[in-house]
C-alpha cells in the first residue's frame, strides 16, 4: 500500500494544475438524466403488489449555482411523503450493510438517508450488520464500515448484528413450520429453478415443490436434523410456504434457512444452519422497532414477502418504502469487480484514490461533507440516479471552493531568474487563502530574484493564442505588484528541456512613477513559488494526479469485459512538485470553513 503522506494534502479534487486551470476553474456543469427505473419481468399472474407511495419521477436537477439547504432532502419530495405516511411514534431507522466488502459512493446515499432521516425527525438510527453469511464476512469489513459511518458524521444509536438474534430467529422458524408456513425441501438447485418457471420465471409453468405438503411434524424433524448436521450444504433448505402462483418472484417459496459448513465469526461453531436475508431482514427490523425501513427500489418486490413473513409469525410489521439508488457511471462499484481490480493489481488496494469506495474517496482528500452535499443536491425519489463522474467532481469542487484554502502549486517547476533584481531581494507578498471569501484570512510568501513557475506556463516560441510567458512577452505573477518579461532561456542539450528562464522585473523607474505613468497590466497572471531556503520556500512534494480509471462511460460494455477499458494514464506522478510556504500555515491553523452534515459552512480561521 502506498504511503498516504505522498498524497495528502495535494491530491484533492480541487487542484490548480496550471494557471490555465485557475482561469477556467468556473465550469458549467453538465446535465445528467437518471435512467428509468427497470420494470419487473412479466409473469403469468399479476403480482400481489403493495400499494406503492405515489411519487412523481423527476429528472436529476442541474447542479445549483449556490449552496442548497443541507436538509432539503428531508423537507420535500419523497422523504417528506414517507414521513407523513407514518407520523405517530418515534422515528427509528437502520442502516443494515452486509460485512462482505467496503462501502462505495452508492452506500453514502443509504447512510445519508437512514441516519439523516432519523436525525432530522429527532429519532435514532441503528447500524446493524447483516452477518448471516459467514463464508463471505471478515472482521476488516466490520471495522471499515463502522469507520465510514462515523467519518460521514453519524453516530449510530446502537451497533447491532443479525447474529444477535440467531436464537430468536430459529424459534420463529420452528413456529412458522408449526403454523404450516414453512417446509424442508431437499430438491436440487436445478429442480427449484424449474419449479419457479426456469430462467426468469418464463421458461415454463411454475409448480409446487413435492415436499411442500409434507406433514408439519416431518418438516420440523428434518429442520432439526439440518441444525444437527445431517445435511451438507445445498442438500436441504427450509422454504417458506408462500404462493408459487403469484406473479411476484419474491413469493415463490423463498428459502428461510440453508446449511453452511463454516464457523461464524461471532457465534463460532454453534450453528450449522443460517437464516437467509429474506427471513432475517424483516424480523430484525421488527425486533428493533424500526418505524421506517428505507431501502432501494431493487427491494420493491420484496416488500410483499417482508410483510407476509411478519404477519405469518405474528410480529410487529415495520413500514418499508423504497427509493432509487445512486449509481456512478464511468466506473465499477460491484464488490466482485472491485475485488478483481485489487487482486489483479490494476489498483494498489481498496483505498486506491482512483476507485469510488468511501475509503478511496477519503484518501483522495474528498471531505465527508462534500459527499453528503452531493447526495442532498441530487435529492431523493423513486428513480434510479445515474450520475457521471464529472458531475460528482464538479459538486466536490464547489464544496471545496467554499470550505478549504487555496495555495499555489507547481507540478513541473522551472526556475525563472529575474536578472534586474539583487541576489538578496526578498519581498513579502500577501495572498488570500480564498479569492472569494475574505474570512479565510491571508498569508505571506517570499518574492525573490529566482522564482519557479510551471513548465506549462512557458513556451520557447510565442503564438497569438498563448497568453503566458514566452521570449519578449510579459506576464503577471499572482499578486506580485509588477509583471516580468522573458528575455532568454537555457536548455539541456541532451534532452532539449528548458532548464532556466531569464527575465526582467518591469517595475517603473522612479521618474516615471513620479510622473504618474501607469504600467501596462498583463493579460494573464500565473502561479509561482519563490526560492528562499531561509523561509523554507519552496516546499517540495510528490504529487499524484488521478484521472478516470476507465476510458468510457460504461466499462462493462467494453469488448472483452471491463478490464479492457482501463485507462493506462489513470495516474500521473510528479516527483519534483513545489508548493508555496502557505502550506505550513494551513497545517498549523487550518483556515477555512467548517461544515457538518446538517449545517451550512461556517467561518473558521483568523485574519
Amino acid at each position: 500500500m502506498e504511503d498516504s503522506s505522498k498524497i495528502d494534502p495535494i491530491a484533492l479534487a480541487e487542484r490548480p494544475k496550471t494557471s490555465e486551470d485557475l482561469r477556467n476553474a468556473q465550469q458549467i456543469p453538465e446535465k445528467s438524466t437518471p435512467a428509468k427505473a427497470s420494470k419487473p419481468p412479466k409473469a403469468p399472474k399479476p403480482a400481489k403488489q403493495p400499494k406503492p407511495l405515489h411519487v412523481k419521477k423527476e429528472k436529476v436537477p442541474n447542479a445549483p449555482a449556490v449552496p442548497v439547504d443541507p436538509q432539503s432532502m428531508f423537507k420535500e419530495g419523497f422523504l417528506k411523503s414517507v414521513f407523513h405516511e407514518k407520523t405517530s411514534g418515534k422515528v427509528v431507522t437502520r442502516f443494515p450493510p452486509e460485512p462482505n466488502g467496503y462501502l462505495h459512493i452508492g452506500h453514502s446515499k443509504a447512510i445519508a438517508i437512514n441516519f439523516g432521516f432519523a436525525r432530522y425527525h429527532d429519532g435514532v438510527c441503528y447500524l446493524r450488520f447483516d452477518d448471516t453469511n459467514p463464508e463471505a464476512e471478515e472482521e476488516k469489513y466490520f471495522t471499515a464500515i463502522e469507520n465510514m459511518v462515523q467519518w460521514l458524521g453519524f453516530t449510530p444509536y446502537k451497533i447491532t448484528y443479525s447474529s444477535d438474534n440467531f436464537d430468536r430467529l430459529y424459534e420463529l422458524a420452528e413456529a412458522l413450520i408449526q403454523r404450516d408456513g414453512a417446509y424442508v425441501c431437499t430438491c436440487t438447485d436445478t429442480e427449484i429453478k424449474d419449479q419457479r418457471g426456469g430462467d426468469r420465471g418464463t421458461a415454463g409453468p411454475r409448480y409446487a415443490c413435492p415436499h411442500r405438503n409434507r406433514p408439519t411434524s416431518e418438516s420440523l424433524t428434518e429442520f432439526r436434523a439440518m441444525r444437527d448436521g445431517k445435511y451438507k450444504p445445498k442438500e436441504a433448505f427450509l422454504r417458506m410456504k408462500q404462493d408459487i402462483t403469484d406473479g411476484n418472484p419474491q413469493m415463490w417459496d423463498l428459502a428461510a434457512y440453508r446449511v453452511l459448513d463454516k464457523e461464524h465469526h461471532r457465534t463460532g461453531d454453534k450453528w450449522r444452519i443460517y437464516p437467509t436475508y429474506d427471513f432475517t431482514h424483516c424480523l430484525c427490523d421488527s425486533f428493533e422497532d424500526i418505524s421506517h425501513s428505507l431501502c432501494t427500489t431493487e427491494f420493491t418486490l420484496s416488500r410483499v414477502s417482508y410483510e407476509w413473513l411478519c404477519d405469518a409469525v405474528s410480529v410487529y410489521k415495520p413500514m418499508q418504502r423504497e427509493y432509487g439508488r445512486l449509481n456512478l457511471t464511468g466506473t465499477v462499484l460491484s464488490k466482485r469487480k472491485l475485488l478483481q481490480l485489487v487482486t489483479d493489481k490494476h489498483v494498489r488496494s481498496w483505498d486506491d484514490p482512483r476507485l469510488y469506495t468511501l475509503i478511496a474517496l477519503r484518501r483522495r482528500g474528498i471531505p465527508p461533507g462534500a459527499i453528503l452535499a452531493f447526495v442532498n443536491e441530487l435529492g431523493v425519489s423513486t428513480a434510479l440516479t445515474n450520475i457521471q463522474i464529472v458531475r460528482f467532481e464538479q459538486s466536490v469542487r464547489r464544496y471545496l471552493e467554499q470550505t478549504v484554502p487555496r495555495l499555489m502549486l507547481l507540478l513541473d517547476p522551472v526556475p525563472v531568474i529575474i536578472d534586474n533584481l539583487p541576489s538578496d531581494h526578498i519581498e513579502d507578498i500577501e495572498l488570500p487563502f480564498s479569492p472569494k471569501d475574505p474570512t479565510f484570512g491571508t498569508h505571506t510568501v517570499p518574492f525573490t530574484k529566482t522564482v519557479f513557475i510551471d513548465r506549462s506556463d512557458f513556451r520557447e516560441a510565442d503564438s497569438k493564442d498563448f497568453f503566458r510567458l514566452a521570449p519578449g512577452k510579459s506576464v503577471g505573477l499572482l499578486k506580485v505588484p509588477f509583471p516580468i518579461t522573458a528575455t532568454s532561456f537555457e536548455k539541456d542539450e541532451a534532452s532539449g528541456a528548458v532548464t532556466a528562464i531569464h527575465a526582467t522585473y518591469e517595475k517603473p523607474a522612479a521618474a516615471a512613477a513620479e510622473e504618474g505613468t501607469a504600467f501596462k497590466k498583463p493579460k494573464t497572471y500565473i502561479q509561482w513559488v519563490g526560492s528562499a531556503p531561509e523561509r523554507n520556500s519552496p516546499v517540495k512534494a510528490e504529487v499524484r494526479i488521478f484521472n478516470p480509471l476507465f476510458k468510457s462511460e460504461n466499462p462493462d460494455a467494453a469488448e472483452g469485459g471491463f478490464l479492457n477499458d482501463i485507462n493506462p494514464d489513470s495516474e500521473e506522478v510528479y516527483p519534483n512538485a513545489m508548493i508555496e510556504v502557505g502550506l505550513e500555515e494551513v497545517r498549523r491553523r487550518a483556515p477555512g470553513r467548517r461544515v457538518s452534515a446538517t449545517s451550512s459552512p461556517k467561518p473558521s480561521g483568523r485574519r
